[in-house]
């Protein structure tokens, strides 16, 4: 598939590495983003510009895209200028996280104008986008998705999830329910450790050398929460959004979260203290204020 057009819809802090993958191993990209900014930087490296969704699906034939939200991806695939309208698409793979039941419905959209949607969210973040080290979730009919697997291997690890639209967006939201419960558990208690005077670069060492460590505690703890950096590069706004989605698949399908509701609060709780575009490791923050210790700063 090298030296096929390939459109991208969507360039910002997870797409532009990604299209920039896909830019460096040969194809040729068509790319847009509402954000001058954003697209200008996507272009510089190489990728041609359009001026609309509609004019990406009319250029290409293969139509990624990696947006925010759930009602933006729908308005990209389903709405004025949007991908149905274009002449050349046939296959639309949304990389963005946008729960199942929406998958379904672009999904089906889609069909109408014979485009084929393809789940394939992503997970890793801005370091796995860049370094193609993303897991790579993807559900749709495997024929076609069996066509794009060179093509998404640039971004990382490949996994065919199923055959249904929405199965690759229910396996994302599974694990970015289980990402966002560590790091919140993690918090709360590396925050009762200080707060009962242990030292947090301490903790951190010895739940990592033991049964309680988790990507929080190895990822996220050393490079952005104890240094209080705060920069891991994913907004509160969109992890809360995240878990939402799952609480609500689990709601529809009556299975019980106690857990899940719990951790659920504990971000509307961050989203309402420090607003969508904090970074999410912003959430430590929140209960230090309720505590009145501060995690991390220098080492001792």
């Amino acid at each position: 598939m090298t030296g096929e057009t390939i459109g991208f819809i969507g360039v910002g802090r997870m797409g532009l590495p990604m299209a920039s993958r896909l830019v460096a191993a040969g194809y040729r990209l068509v790319a847009y983003d509402v954000q001058g900014q954003a697209l200008s930087a996507i272009t510089a490296k190489g990728a041609e510009k359009a001026t609309s969704p509609a004019d990406v699906a009319s250029r290409a034939e293969i139509v990624l895209a990696s947006l925010p939200m759930p009602d933006i991806v729908r308005d990209v695939a389903l709405g004025q200028n949007g991908i149905a309208s274009g002449t050349r698409a046939r296959l639309f793979v949304d990389l963005s996280t946008t729960g199942p039941r929406m998958a379904k419905q672009v999904a089906a959209g889609l069909r109408e104008c014979n485009i084929t949607a393809i789940d394939a969210p992503v997970s890793g973040g801005i370091a796995g986008a860049s370094k193609g080290t993303l897991a790579v979730m993807v559900s749709g009919p495997q024929a076609e998705c069996e066509r794009l697997k060179p093509l998404l291997l640039n971004l990382g690890k490949y996994f065919y999830v199923g055959a249904e639209p929405g199965m690759g967006q229910m396996m994302k939201v599974i694990n970015n329910l289980l990402s966002a419960t560590a790091t919140a558990a993690t918090s709360e208690a590396i925050v009762l450790g200080v707060k009962a005077g242990l030292d947090p670069y301490l903790m951190i060492d010895v739940i990592n050398a033991g049964s309680g460590r988790s990507a929080a505690s190895e990822d996220k703890f050393p490079k952005s929460i104890l240094p209080r950096s705060f920069d891991f590069g994913f907004a509160l706004g969109l992890l809360s959004k995240d878990v939402n989605l799952c609480i609500g698949e689990a709601e529809a399908l009556g299975v019980p979260m106690w857990i899940g509701n719990a951790v659920k609060q504990m971000w509307l709780y961050g989203l309402a203290q420090g607003g969508p575009d904090q970074d999410f490791t912003n959430l430590i923050t929140h209960i230090e204020k309720w505590s009145g210790v501060t995690v991390g700063g220098k080492r001792r």
